[in-house]
């Protein structure tokens, strides 16, 4: 498939963090939803203080959170933009917030690296039109969460 992926991990991360998983994390999802055009998006490993004030400047909470996705479009089925001359559909922005990652990793009782593919995954889907402010909704981005959790961990 033809995605542009740009990764970055900051400094301090680059140690526990493997960029080669991370793409792999995006691609599997992008395969998984059927995202076959030519497609953009970026991703940020960083720090709270990085996610906090992203969080506080653009969503209006006050506090530091495990994942940011920032979608370039609300609806990939249903804009009503002619697509780029590019031809590429420019999906968004994923920030994770290392720290916050591991700490919930820590909680759950599994390495950094299985929260940081998790967060990785909702953030995407998140760029994909899935939300979760519904019961229903939740549910189902879930369900699909695990689904491509598990592909990744078979791979």
């Amino acid at each position: 498939m033809s995605w542009d992926l740009e990764i970055l991990i900051d400094e301090p991360f680059q140690d526990q963090v493997q960029e080669e998983w991370l793409r792999q994390a995006v691609e599997t999802t992008l395969a998984a939803e059927e995202i076959g055009s030519p497609a953009q998006l970026s991703l940020l490993i960083t720090d709270n203080e990085t996610v906090h004030a992203l969080n506080r400047t653009y969503r209006g909470f006050d506090k530091t959170t495990d994942v940011l996705a920032f979608a370039f479009q609300d609806d990939l089925e249903s804009s009503s933009f002619p697509p780029p001359p590019d031809g590429v559909t420019h999906l968004g922005e994923v920030i994770i917030s290392y720290p916050q990652a591991a700490s919930q990793a820590k909680e759950q009782g599994h390495p950094p690296k299985d929260e940081i593919l998790l967060l990785v995954i909702h953030g995407v889907l998140h760029l994909l039109g899935y939300d979760h402010e519904q019961p229903e909704q939740e549910q189902k981005m879930r369900a699909v969460e695990t689904k491509i959790l598990a592909t990744l961990r078979a791979g």
